[in-house]
């Protein structure tokens, strides 16, 4: 639909459906979390409660959007009723917010767990290294996820940081990090239950979820331009979304009849929605001030 002129942009979110599910889980577990995603979250809202009608709306900027009715950047608005904070664009700014949402809670007494989600790159960021920094020295009850799937857009990882992983960063700034496999749904939920204990009773952690970029960096890339066939290849053998189906099979929890199911039903609901947005209007003019300001 990119090519077709009518979603301006989209950036996917394959290969991090594991890395964002599990994290959330834990989070809605636990009843007490808020939430700064990235502009690669879109698993993570749409397991929160965002329907795959509300998503297509927001990427073709129709009447009904859910976040501002088609006024900013597709998807990236709060949904505080799911306790997800609004998204900046700006690489590495959501870091230094999160903190500071964390120091107000802390400060007002509240037992409130704060995620900042962010990738690689925005890891390079100076905002990156403030955030943490701060969140350090003042014991903040946040958890700050990285999803590394190795690509700031087209840099690789060996040409962002000298260091072999993230996670070995939180050190210098005094809590724990970790390198989880952010390809495991199940193991993405542990850890994620840890380090919500670690932040609410000692401070910040750090996990850095490793996970693959499936797909182009946004529908405006070029992957093959960077990185070979036989790379794509092999990372699509580990997509998380099929290693989860073949692990309820192997484990007998559902049938492949079952499994083939579900998937002929989200087919089913990603073209309905898909139909339901394309006939949907723009908004009019005439609300151009509407969804701006608080009212």
């Amino acid at each position: 639909m990119n090519r077709q002129g009518k979603v301006p942009i989209a950036a996917s979110c394959q290969g991090h459906e594991a890395a964002q599910l599990g994290s959330l889980l834990a989070a809605q577990k636990d009843g007490r979390c808020f939430m700064f995603p990235y502009y690669r979250d879109l698993g993570l809202k749409m397991a929160a409660g965002l329907t795959p009608t509300q998503v297509m709306l927001s990427f073709m900027g129709k009447e009904g959007e859910p976040y501002s009715n088609a006024r900013q950047f597709p998807l990236q608005g709060a949904d505080l009723e799911h306790n997800i904070i609004q998204i900046s664009n700006v690489v590495g700014a959501g870091l230094t917010q999160a903190v500071g949402y964390a120091l107000a809670c802390k400060m007002q007494g509240e037992d409130t767990v704060v995620f900042s989600y962010f990738g690689d790159g925005a890891s390079s960021q100076g905002e990156a290294h403030e955030a943490m920094n701060f969140a350090g020295v003042h014991r903040l009850p946040v958890i700050f996820i990285c999803e590394n799937n190795h690509y700031a857009i087209s840099t690789p990882q060996r040409l962002q940081m000298v260091t072999e992983d993230v996670a070995s960063r939180a050190q210098n700034y005094g809590f724990p990090g970790f390198t989880v496999d952010g390809m495991d749904l199940a193991r993405c939920y542990e850890a994620t239950r840890e380090a919500i204990n670690h932040a609410r009773t000692q401070g910040p952690v750090l996990l850095e979820m490793q996970v693959e970029r499936l797909m182009p960096h946004t529908t405006d890339d070029d992957h093959l331009r960077y990185r070979t066939q036989e790379e794509l290849d092999g990372i699509h053998e580990r997509d998380p979304v099929a290693a989860f189906g073949a692990d309820l099979l192997a484990r007998g929890i559902i049938t492949e009849e079952q499994l083939e199911s579900i998937k002929a039903e989200a087919l089913q609901a990603i073209n309905d929605a898909t139909d339901a947005a394309d006939a949907a209007t723009p908004p009019d003019a005439s609300t151009m001030w509407a969804s701006v300001y608080s009212e």
